[in-house]
């Protein structure tokens, strides 16, 4: 049994272990609760507050909470880069090995993304607790405890996100991070008739719908750049075929996220042909890549290329479904995107899944006789 680590121990070297992982972020936790409670009590001034609203509990803690979120990301980085363990190392080694590194602007995208998902979440919660408590208020000390509980706990989660940060958790992270931002935007939208035109209504405008969505979308497709990284980081590299087709995907996931990015970047309303080039070249990359992925990739699961056939299949009926006037572009615009990165998150785990599985046992040459299979410790 290990001996448990001791806070001296923990600050002089966090990233250690698991164990020290752990520690550290309850340590930032609790720094977090203390600084966020002195920062509530004065900003509060003793009133009692509402729990949402302009000026309430819950637009503070979202505020407060997604400020927090993108600094302890940004510094649980820092804490792996110059305190990086002999465990991290291991943990990322098929990343590692690829020469896969998080650039200092994909650590900044994922850290937005984090404080937009702790902003997001946290003035939704409030906004349901408001509906459920119609005319009550918080006590002012109360309102300072459950601030300082708040965002206490925002850190301690984006803190163990961040040290944690893997193909998987990096993908559901993408995930929250677009769903929350378009159905904010669609809540937000001055027209409420936004869904009879197409998706892209939503970034028309100089509003903060329009605002939101658009940033969505430009921070999402920088992260589908890291994510190129990620996902192909384990593929097979051996042959100077692997190598080319490995490259090719990187490049096209490199390209759909720059796609994306521009979507967002250039407005319907502002650059109507920019914006509908990058949204149909999205389309056109997906399907390619899709179609090539078992050329490109040989050893990848055939469950997983069937699947990508039934999606492309679904695109084009909904196409066929668009034209013929039965679906408006909203739907097809929709169902194609989730469909599209419902993708990404189903490749990140089988490419991680080539790299695992394979080298968990080796065969050893017993000098006595018969190959008995020992686990590869590393």
């Amino acid at each position: 049994m290990s001996k448990p680590q001791s806070v001296g121990r923990v600050f002089r070297n966090p990233a250690e272990s698991t164990q020290t992982l752990e520690s550290a972020a309850l340590v930032v936790g609790a720094a977090i609760f203390v600084v966020a409670a002195i920062i509530a009590f004065f900003s509060f001034g003793g009133k009692d507050l509402p729990i949402s609203g302009p000026g309430s509990l819950g637009q503070f803690v979202a505020i407060t909470g997604g400020i927090t979120a993108f600094v302890v990301f940004v510094f649980a980085r820092i804490v792996l880069r110059t305190r990086r363990s002999r465990l991290s190392a291991r943990d990322n080694a098929e990343y590692d090995s690829a020469g896969v590194r998080l650039r200092w602007f994909d650590v900044g995208a994922l850290a937005l993304a984090h404080g937009v998902i702790a902003i997001l979440a946290w003035t939704g919660l409030a906004a349901l607790m408001g509906v459920s408590f119609k005319g009550a208020v918080v006590f002012s000390f109360s309102a300072v405890i459950l601030a300082g509980v708040a965002v206490a706990l925002t850190a301690y989660v984006v803190f163990l996100s961040s040290v944690h940060l893997s193909a998987m958790l990096l993908s559901l992270v993408l995930a929250a991070f677009i769903a929350s931002g378009a159905i904010t935007s669609m809540m937000s939208a001055t027209d409420p008739l936004w869904w009879q035109k197409n998706l892209s209504t939503l970034g028309m405008g100089n509003d903060i719908s329009s605002l939101t969505f658009n940033l969505t979308l430009i921070i999402a497709g920088i992260m589908v750049t890291t994510i190129a990284h990620y996902a192909t980081a384990p593929l097979p590299a051996t042959t100077r075929a692997e190598a080319r087709g490995r490259t090719l995907v990187r490049v096209g996931l490199m390209v759909l996220g720059i796609l994306l990015a521009c979507v967002g970047a250039f407005p319907l309303d502002r650059n109507e042909e920019i914006h509908n080039s990058a949204a149909s070249g999205m389309a056109v990359v997906y399907v390619v890549l899709v179609i090539a992925f078992p050329w490109l990739v040989p050893s990848i699961p055939r469950v997983f290329v069937l699947l990508g056939y039934v999606y492309v299949g679904v695109v084009v009926v909904l196409a066929a479904f668009f034209i013929t006037g039965y679906y408006n572009l909203t739907a097809v615009e929709l169902v194609a995107f989730t469909l599209i990165f419902s993708w990404l998150i189903v490749l990140l785990r089988n490419t991680s899944g080539l790299v695992s599985e394979p080298d968990a046992v080796s065969p050893v040459v017993d000098a006595a006789g018969p190959k008995v299979d020992v686990p590869q410790h590393t």
